[in-house]
Order: structure tokens, then sequence, then C-alpha cells
């Protein structure tokens, strides 16, 4: 392993942070050979086969592109649970983890109804069922590829997810339920501020998912946010993953409809990229 570990660290200098290729080495080593970290660490000296070896080659080439590394190996780990993506399905990030653990720490209802508006490849509606067993959870998308992925880690994680395939800005469209909970992570990222982000995030990740036009970055916030005035259960709770730039915003918006108790969070890095409020 050390010869190929060594490989790796060299080839991918210049492309990444020392701390992000160590972290490509544990999920390269774990995805082609089936190792732990702690198999890693005690089996450092065997060697590999020439197999294993021309795979991990292949995946460096591609990380040199800048591809992100979930796509490359086809899957991704999401508060615990192993998930599939794919090009065409937003890559789940650790801020809507947190959106997700305060949810579950909050929440007082017993067998809350729950729809996760914009689910992508269903991570939040996923990691919601696994931790909330009582509760009756649905995901709506427009985007039939990221419906199909998302049907695809229901069947591999073996939990029950309704999934639906609806556009959100045209809910008026469509049959609801009602729900005690409705949580959204939908597009927020000004086409503005573009420029800030990296190569594998804008070459490769789904544009319809992340972005959104400098004139109206609120759109989504605002239909939702007429939508739970219908379907939103009385007391019941509104949550959001927010463009951190709009936090104030956000907020003022959710006020507007006359939702209550409105209230902005922070993320791990002090960033405001949560809300929730109640109807």
């Amino acid at each position: 392993m050390e010869p190929t570990i060594q490989y790796i660290e060299k080839e991918l200098s210049g492309f990444y942070p020392v701390s992000e290729i160590r972290g490509f080495i544990r999920l390269i080593f774990e995805h082609v050979c089936g190792m732990n970290y702690t198999e890693q660490i005690l089996r450092r000296s065997e060697e590999l086969d020439p197999g294993s070896i021309k795979e991990i080659e292949k995946i460096v080439e591609r990380l040199k592109k800048h591809e992100p590394v979930q796509y490359i190996l086809s899957e991704t780990e999401f508060l615990g649970l192993k998930l599939k993506v794919a090009p065409g399905v937003l890559i789940p990030r650790p801020e809507t983890e947190e959106l997700v653990q305060w949810i579950i720490d909050s929440t007082n209802h017993g067998s809350p109804s729950i729809l996760d508006i914009g689910t992508g490849s269903g991570c939040i509606a996923l990691a919601l069922k696994n931790e909330m067993k009582n509760s009756r959870i649905s995901a709506v998308d427009f985007s039939a590829k990221a419906l199909e992925i998302a049907g695809e880690n229901v069947r591999l994680n073996q939990l029950d997810v309704c999934f639906i395939n609806a556009d959100i800005l045209n809910w008026g469209k469509y049959e609801w339920d009602n729900y005690d909970i409705i949580v959204s992570n939908p597009p927020y990222v000004r086409e503005l501020e573009k420029e800030a982000m990296f190569a594998n995030v804008l070459d490769y990740e789904p544009g319809e998912a992340l972005f959104v036009s400098n004139d109206d970055p609120l759109v989504f916030y605002r239909e939702i946010g007429k939508f739970a005035q219908t379907y939103l259960e009385k007391n019941g709770e509104l949550y959001f993953e927010i463009n951190e730039n709009l936090g104030r915003e956000t907020e003022k918006l959710m006020s507007d409809f006359n939702f209550r108790d409105v209230v902005l969070k922070k993320d791990l890095h002090g960033k405001e990229r949560m809300l929730r409020c109640r109807k």
C-alpha cells in the first residue's frame, strides 16, 4: 500500500490541500480495497494487487480533472447513511447534515408528517426517516434523474419514503397532503457568486440545483412560503437551508408571510445557513 499512497500524494499535490488528499486516500482504499481506516493503518505495508493499483490510478486521473470524488466513487455518506450519487444530482453537504440534526433535536411531534422539497439524492428525507422511525415522509423533486437516484437510496437503506415528481414553483397544479414539518434545501446561489466557487462544483454539479438569478434569488423561498401557508399544519414548522449572504432577507420574507418564531441558525463555521419558523 505504501508506494500507492505515495503515488496518490505526489500526483494530487498542487491540485488539492494535503488534508483533502488524505481524505481521498481513505475513501479510495475503502472503496477499492474494502478497508476501513483502521485496516488501512494496520495493513499499510501490504502489497496491492495489480488490478487495485490500476483502478486507483484511474481514480487519481479523474481527481486531477477536479471531478468530485463522490461522483467518481458513485457514493457518499450522510449522517451515517451510505448514499448513491451521480452526475445530475447534488452532492450532500455537511451543513445540510446540520439542518437535519436541528430538525431531529427540535421536533416535538410524535409521528410527524414531513415533506422534503427538492430532495435530490433523498439525503434529508432518508436521514430523517432513519432517525424518526414513526414519521411519515414524502419528498418532491422536479428532476427524474434525482428521483431515480433517490429511489436507489431508499432500496439501499431499506427506508420508507414516498417520492413525488413535481415542480414546486408550480405547486398549485398538484394535489398535496397537509404536513407537520416542511423542509427544503432549494437552489440559492446567485449567479454573481459563481466566481467564488471551485471547479469541481461549477464543472460537474447540476446548475439547476444550485443557482438562482441575481434579480430574484429568493424565488424558491417565496413559493415554498406560499405553499406552506396552505399545506403546513397550524403550529407546524418550516425549515430551510439558506444563502449565508441572504439570511436577513430570508428572515424578513418569512415574517412577511406571517410565520412566527423565525430563527436564523449559524453552522459550525459561524455562517447563517439555516432558518426555522412556525405557522
